[in-house]
């Protein structure tokens, strides 16, 4: 614990009671938290089995075990669970699934499949009303509240329906011995509440919790943090109400108010000594989430020194702030003094359409840069395809699975066909598994269809048979050698996608080898674990040089060395809804976290007019401007202000490129 500040060093030894680290952004609070559980499984007592950290994405869960593993040895962590709220939510299910109703066999679906549960329910596909259905219910289910509560709340025809939905959903997501993602933390918060001998299983088997990211909890994640740590409280809370942006998925801030209330002798650690930015981006931060009620007062600071001005850039249009943004990148990495890389390099904007035209400049001027929010590896169809057989295998009641897997590859069983075996399902009360497996049933058709249902049965069956006792790569290598999948998708894509998507399946297999032989996991654990990740281990490109692209929410938690925070204007940021409907202290908060990504040079830009719907709309720049340190900001473009770039600086702008050229040619 060397070179650790008297704050940092008392939330890390403190164990008298509960605890809450308010942890300002870029204060360390990662290494607070690997080095206190370092602290209770060395000099504290606590075996490793009984300590439980939990974050809120896989990736952060990876940081923290990276971590751990430079501070103890393998034998020490033995038993250490480092996940998500919903993969602890996960485990308790699966240990616990009969009393919840369950076989331990579930399957978790992902958003596209929900989706098409609810459009069938709703009968209508479109985008808007599923999308809006899912979000309600994912609110409700977070709020932990159950299709009965909200039916008697609702106090208009729109709920009353979404209600009505909710409880048909949910019917028909224990028929598929089915669970989506809210789940995974709603059933074992109700297991924990009515059965009070597994709560106690639970609290005596996770001794002490360090939750991290406390202000963006549900009430759900907080009613769990409750039920696990009971009333002795032991635990380490952090989390900063500065940075609470998720209010919109359901996260209540409140809940670290609630903490005060909950736990009467909680101890509460600040950490203002900032270990990223120079101090100059700092005093513009505090000045602007002051304009905000605070929970908890502090103010950041850091010893890097002043740093530069940051320069607010009023632009002609989005394609000229995007030209003077790209300028500016190539400009610095071609003429800095140090040597700077593309990755150090962030551009982030409040919503995902302001990307594009970004894009297009940067593509033009050949810069390379990844774009944040893109297709999950797991999201793309032929994964989807090879996870529907993995999935089905595991829980053969799985029905968006089923309906899948037996017609990927195409194997001579159409729409006609699987009409039929619904209609039966639905009459016998069945899946369409054990649909697909009734003589009665495969009676209806046609002796072609009949065969070749039957055939894919077979298949299943004896795959079905090999799950728990052979290596689960080779098992699935074998499935797809079955199915000559590879051969499917080289015939039906064009050109060299097919040959592409072959090379995705590939790394696919060699990840679940690896994972398995790791883990010591078959078929069936891989299926659950998958179900929970968003982004394949091994395919992180955060190392490549590459110009980084994001959503300010997506951006949450990084850090860069020079970052450009574009389309401040009212109406884009502050976004227009939200100063409609009063949520300008999220605003607030979201530009509070993009101004804190930034270590070295933060740059603004607003634009005087935009295009929406082929016809310009004309913005004001960003309030949150105005509440900056007139004597931090330089503002540039604007009338009566300095020129985006003076006249001399253009000169040596020019003169160096034209240098760097002669020098690279030479």
């Amino acid at each position: 614990m060397v070179k650790l500040n008297p704050q940092q060093h008392q939330a890390i030894t403190y164990l008298d009671g509960p605890l809450l680290v308010l942890a300002g952004a870029g204060s360390g609070k990662t290494r607070v938290i690997t080095e206190k559980i370092a602290y209770l499984i060395t000099r504290a007592g606590y075996p490793a089995s009984q300590i439980a950290a939990i974050t809120f994405t896989n990736k952060a869960a990876r940081e923290m075990q990276e971590r751990i593993s430079l501070l103890l040895s393998k034998p020490q962590t033995k038993g250490l669970t480092v996940s998500t709220f919903h993969s602890l939510g996960m485990r308790i299910l699966r240990e616990e699934a009969l009393a919840a109703g369950y076989k331990k066999q579930f399957s978790i679906l992902d958003a596209t499949d929900t989706a098409k549960i609810m459009a069938e329910l709703l009968g209508s596909s479109g985008r808007e009303a599923v999308f809006k259905a899912q979000h309600q219910i994912s609110l409700w289910k977070n709020d932990l509240k159950t299709p009965e509560e909200v039916l008697a709340e609702a106090d208009h025809i729109w709920l009353r329906q979404m209600a009505q939905l909710y409880a048909s959903y949910q019917e028909t997501l224990v028929s598929y011995q089915a669970v989506d993602f809210d789940d995974l933390i709603r059933l074992p918060v109700q297991l924990l509440q009515q059965v009070p001998e597994i709560r106690y299983k639970w609290q005596l088997r996770l001794r002490y919790l360090l939750v991290d990211e406390c202000q963006d909890t549900n009430t759900c994640q907080y009613a769990l943090m409750r039920l696990l740590t009971g009333s002795e409280g032991k635990f380490t809370a952090v989390g900063d109400d500065d940075q609470s942006i998720y209010a919109w998925r359901g996260a209540n801030m409140e809940n670290l108010r609630l903490l005060q209330q909950d736990y009467p002798r909680l101890q509460i650690i600040k950490l203002e000594q900032n270990y990223r930015s120079t101090a100059r981006i700092l005093r513009v931060a505090n000045q602007v989430i002051a304009h905000n009620p605070k929970l908890f007062a502090k103010t950041l600071w850091s010893e890097y020194g002043l740093g530069d001005m940051i320069d607010v850039i009023a632009c002609k249009n989005e394609t000229h702030e995007a030209e003077v943004v790209v300028s500016r990148i190539m400009h610095r990495k071609m003429m800095g003094a140090e040597a700077v890389r593309y990755r150090d390099f962030a551009i982030l904007y409040r919503g995902n359409h302001q990307a594009r035209v970004f894009e297009e400049v940067l593509r033009s001027h050949r810069i390379p840069y990844r774009l944040s929010g893109g297709q999950s590896f797991f999201d793309k169809a032929e994964i989807k395809d090879v996870l529907a057989y993995v999935r089905l295998l595991a829980n053969p009641d799985d029905e968006p699975a089923f309906l899948r897997a037996v017609i990927t590859p195409r194997r001579g069983i159409g729409e006609a066909t699987l009409a039929r075996l619904n209609d039966y399902a639905k009459v016998a009360h069945c899946s369409l598994f054990q649909a697909a497996g009734s003589m009665t049933a495969l009676s209806l058709l046609s002796v072609q269809s009949h065969q070749q249902v039957q055939q894919f049965m077979a298949l299943l069956a004896d795959y079905q048979q090999r799950i728990f006792s052979e290596p689960a790569g080779k098992l699935l290598q074998e499935l797809l050698e079955d199915i000559a999948y590879e051969a499917y998708l080289l015939n039906t894509e064009e050109g060299r996608a097919g040959e592409i998507k072959w090379r995705n399946v590939q790394d696919l297999l060699r990840w679940i080898t690896k994972k398995a032989e790791e883990d010591g996991k078959n078929l069936l654990d891989i299926a659950q674990t998958i179900a929970l990740m968003t982004l394949l281990e091994g395919k992180d490109d955060e190392e490549a040089d590459m110009v980084s692209m994001s959503t300010l929410h997506a951006a949450k938690g990084l850090e860069y060395p020079h970052v450009f925070l574009v389309g401040c204007e009212e109406g884009v940021f502050p976004h227009a809804d939200s100063v409609e409907n009063d949520y300008l202290d999220e605003e607030r908060r979201l530009m509070y976290v993009g101004i804190t990504r930034a270590q070295k040079t933060l740059t603004l830009s607003h634009c005087h007019k935009r295009k929406r719907a082929g016809n310009w709309e004309f913005h004001e720049p960003s309030r949150f401007i105005n509440e900056m340190p007139a004597d931090d900001i330089r503002l540039l473009g604007r009338k009566d202000t300095q020129p985006i770039i003076s006249q001399s600086e253009g000169k040596s702008m020019l003169a160096q490129m034209m240098a760097h050229i002669d020098q690279k040619q030479n």
